[in-house]
């Protein structure tokens, strides 16, 4: 992969990789690596695109592998998480900033599939094919994620 197409690609998606990889692990120490390790397996690997939705799925794809790593490897070692180390995102309206929290509390599954239909506009098709999952599983953590929402959120919304 030619240098510019490789710097090209990293400051297009790079926001991107790292929101999924935020959402995925909630530490943005951790999403920080996922990032990186993401950036580095493209340069390494050097796919050929078909399109700009082909390299953000594929960088997608990653993010989410490498996320998946680093929970199996600091399981084994049984290390805690640092998710005191959370820094907020800045909202225009407080209610954006109590849903995206709530959502991250979310358990991972539904997370994932939640942060990726809401906040990255994948369709339930594209989720089923990213995660490689059902897209009857999809639609299923979706219905369950917003159920838990609702409950989390009962007292706030009224």
């Amino acid at each position: 992969m030619e240098e510019t197409e490789y710097t090209r690609i990293v400051q297009r998606y790079l926001d991107t990789v790292y929101r999924v990889a935020l959402s995925s692990c909630k530490n943005p120490h951790d999403a920080e690596d996922i990032v990186q390790s993401t950036f580095l397996k493209l340069l390494e690997s050097s796919p050929e695109f078909q399109d700009e939705e082909h390299i953000r799925k594929w960088l997608i794809r990653v993010t989410v592998n490498e996320a998946n790593n680093l929970w199996r490897s600091l399981w084994r070692k049984r290390v805690i998480s640092l998710e005191e180390t959370l820094t907020e995102p800045e909202f225009t309206e407080p209610e954006h900033s109590e849903l995206f929290w709530a959502v991250q509390k979310l358990p991972p599954k539904y997370r994932e599939a939640t942060y990726l239909y809401y906040y990255e506009e994948y369709s339930i098709k594209e989720i089923a094919k990213l995660l490689h999952i059902s897209e009857t599983a999809i639609q299923t953590r979706l219905m369950r994620a917003r159920e838990k929402l609702r409950q989390q959120l009962k007292e706030a919304w009224k």
